[in-house]
């Protein structure tokens, strides 16, 4: 068994030295530019890197620089955003880029507390800046360095309660070797993603084996203890497809909601056990101030966020008084809300960011084309 301290002092080289060999060539790892760097960070998070690839280069392709991204609309924004999810790491982003322009210059800040200061920086995100960087010794816990951590060391207990969080920032940045912490840091992260898995760890491929306490007591999959996960909750949501002159009522989500800024079908969550169709009368009546007629259903699609799955129900609408004049109904809500709702012919549909529900309505309809998004 290896002591607290050797592991300590040894860990850091064999990472390195490990991490100089075996490192995957990813895109955001070919430049030390800070907007490049917190970029990548940002769209990893709860992210694939794989799915990431595609979205980060198309990104930069559009916004190459911070004061790109601070001068693009937030429309188009979350149009290069869209497919990849969580959507508020794009309006946070951009707001972050504007509050960058602002007040640093548009630079990106070294210190901890402006970093912490910008919309959607968290320590983990800060700590990763500037230790890729600007090679500043800022420790980083992200899901593969706590499952490193807790692995080496024989953590048990919850990761996500106070103390043992308090814990393992204090070990991230106890390890962090003198003028590495560039490499240290990524080092860690890569032996989570390609070695130190949460279900198959390929022990047999670490540095660190020899070292490791979840390995000598065959503990791999038992650490980190993490709380078992609660049931995810499913709800019905019912929208209409309204059409006028040939062309489609689109609704734009408000900025604070989940999904905010996007586009999509005007529709709603399902109250009780109420019929589906009654539903979309309600949800666009108390929405957008229209009176339709619902009618038959055109498709269901299944799509599940992180914490909820969902059944959209699509119904075919229409105005049995007179073409529906939704703009005005819009006015209604409030000035703020004056934009709330577009009539959009087909082929303009792929200009507008959507969420990836109604994107399978759309093309499930023909609407949109499955190279559109």
């Amino acid at each position: 068994m290896a002591s607290r301290t050797t592991l300590i002092r040894e860990l850091p080289q064999r990472l390195i030295g490990w991490y100089a060999e075996a490192r995957r060539d990813l895109p955001w790892r070919r430049s030390r530019d800070p907007y490049r760097v917190w970029l990548a960070e940002v769209m990893l998070q709860q992210t694939r890197v794989e799915t990431v690839v595609p979205f980060y280069e198309r990104f930069l392709s559009r916004c190459p620089t911070l004061a790109a991204l601070a001068e693009a609309p937030l429309d188009e924004v979350l149009k290069l955003w869209a497919g990849l999810g969580y959507y508020a790491r794009a309006r946070n982003l951009h707001a972050a880029a504007r509050e960058l322009a602002r007040t640093h210059k548009g630079r990106i800040p070294r210190r901890l507390d402006a970093l912490l200061a910008l919309p959607g920086v968290g320590r983990c995100t800060a700590g990763a800046v500037r230790s890729i960087a600007f090679n500043l010794p800022a420790p980083i816990l992200d899901g593969n360095v706590t499952r490193i951590l807790c692995r080496l060391f024989g953590l048990s207990g919850n990761p996500r309660t106070g103390a043992m969080q308090r814990g393992l920032w204090s070990l991230a940045e106890t390890l962090i070797p003198a003028g590495r912490a560039r490499d240290f840091n990524q080092a860690m992260m890569e032996l989570g993603a390609v070695v130190c898995s949460p279900n198959a760890p390929a022990c047999g491929a670490c540095p660190a084996a020899d070292l490791c306490e979840a390995n000598r007591l065959g503990q791999q999959l038992c650490l980190p203890q993490m709380p078992r996960r609660k049931r995810v909750p499913h709800y019905d949501v019912a929208v209409g497809l309204v059409w006028r002159r040939g062309r489609l009522l689109i609704a734009k989500r408000p900025p604070e909601a989940m999904l905010g800024g996007l586009w999509e079908l005007p529709g709603g969550k399902r109250e009780g056990s109420e019929p589906l169709e009654e539903t979309v009368r309600r949800e666009l009546r108390e929405e957008l101030g229209l009176d339709v007629a619902v009618g038959r259903r055109l498709v269901r699609v299944g799509h599940a966020y992180s914490h909820f799955r969902v059944t959209l129900h699509a119904f075919e609408c229409r105005c049995p008084r007179g073409r529906p004049r939704a703009e005005a109904a819009c006015r209604r809500l409030g000035a703020a809300k004056a934009s709330a709702c577009r009539w959009v012919a087909p082929d303009e549909l792929a200009d507008y960011p959507l969420p990836a529900g109604t994107v399978k309505i759309l093309r499930a309809l023909g609407l949109l084309g499955a190279s559109l998004a």
